[in-house]
């Protein structure tokens, strides 16, 4: 099942690449909005919508008799961790090779933890991902993702899907997708297991990240602990006044 991506979007990726490679990539400003839009062939509520996206993400700002000022230091940050990014291309992106080093998929009960975190009952099945990526054949990235398996719609799915990213697997075949998502950050203590993975000694810091994706009506539907090895990824936050 193919994902339905919105022309406001598409304008979005092409914009950005203009303006990190392309006719754009040594203006301070942007031009009028009807020229950018004649040029990409698209209406200004189209390119309203894509140009509103990159001001949420900082990558513009944008002022009444001032005009839309291109910030060069924000969309020239590698990996930032308020924009929800796949790993393999969050890896890429900082100019390393990524690669899926294993990827183990199972289908078992629901701990207390997991139940509580996606609102359903103890024992319900679910599905379990756990990843391991590297960059430039270093372990970077071990990822446990979690779902309820009463969100696939259909019988007639390909298991193999969870070797992708797991966005790809709800989006095709839960019918749902994940809108947003809350993620506490902290450092942790490296377990026997991860230290295993990451190739660390027991107890070296990890940065982890606790998420639960939620989809456009609030419901929680899947889990996500994730940890990254120290001095692999450099992590940004983008914070604006509000």
């Amino acid at each position: 099942m193919e994902k339905i991506v919105q022309l406001s979007d598409l304008i979005r990726q092409t914009l950005i690449k203009e303006l990190t490679e392309g006719i754009y990539r040594d203006k301070v400003r942007l031009p009028p909005e009807r020229d950018i839009a004649d040029q990409l062939g698209v209406s200004r509520t189209v390119l309203r919508d894509a140009l509103a996206s990159l001001e949420r993400e900082g990558f513009i700002s944008r002022k009444q008799g001032v005009g839309t000022i291109v910030n060069r230091h924000v969309l020239e940050v590698k990996t930032r961790m308020d924009l929800e990014e796949e790993f393999l291309a969050m890896i890429m992106k900082a100019g390393k090779i990524p690669k899926t080093v294993f990827c183990h998929t199972t289908i078992e009960k629901a701990d207390s933890e997991t139940a509580k975190r996606l609102h359903i009952s103890p024992d319900d099945l679910i599905f379990q991902v756990v990843r391991l990526i590297s960059a430039n054949k270093e372990p970077a990235i071990y990822c446990i993702d979690r779902f309820a398996c009463s969100l696939i719609k259909t019988k007639d799915y390909d298991i193999k899907v969870l070797k992708e990213p797991i966005f790809t697997f709800i989006e095709a075949y839960c019918d749902t997708e994940v809108y947003m998502d809350l993620t506490e950050v902290r450092a942790v203590a490296a377990t026997e297991e991860l230290a295993d993975a990451m190739k660390v000694p027991v107890g070296s810091p990890l940065l982890h990240m606790n998420e639960i994706g939620y989809d456009f009506q609030g419901k929680p539907i899947l889990s996500s602990l994730e940890y990254y090895k120290d001095q692999i990824l450099n992590h940004t936050v983008l914070r604006k006044k509000i």
